[in-house]
């Protein structure tokens, strides 16, 4: 993998049966980063997880049981900063409305997110004309 540039773009099928495939390729984008510094092993952990809830969140709240439609899950190396975007075309959130609380105080729903927020550097969420985008940034120093 080039070690300042890379950039991986799946259409993963609407189904929560793939979720342990992208966080394992997710983990093997953290085990490639040569020129990362850090503890890998924590990385591909940490990516696995939220790769995993942001990728399972997108099927369970992004998309209806009767579409026949695929979570987009982009992953981008650009330098010292590692770029994931998971994108679909459901109806959407507002991620300034859910709470940054503890995880003791969160029913199931919102630890994804807590999970998300205290593992990478930036969460963010945005719509679009072709539906949602789920951004997280980490920077790998």
């Amino acid at each position: 993998m080039h070690k300042n540039r890379f950039t991986l773009d799946l259409r993963v099928p609407g189904r929560t049966e793939y979720l342990s495939l992208v966080g394992s390729i997710a983990e093997c984008v953290a085990q490639r980063l040569d020129h990362y510094r850090g503890d890998r092993e924590a990385l591909a952990f940490h990516l696995n997880v939220v790769v995993t809830e942001a990728v399972g969140n997108a099927i369970r709240h992004g998309l209806s049981e009767h579409q026949q439609s695929r979570v987009r899950l982009c992953i981008e190396v650009r330098g010292d900063e590692l770029i994931i975007e998971v994108h679909d075309r459901g109806q959407g959130f507002d991620l300034c409305s859910l709470s940054e609380a503890c995880p003791d105080d969160l029913d199931e729903g919102g630890r994804g997110l807590f999970l998300m927020r205290s593992l990478m550097d930036s969460v963010s969420y945005r719509r679009t004309r072709a539906g949602n985008v789920l951004e997280m940034r980490k920077r790998l120093r």
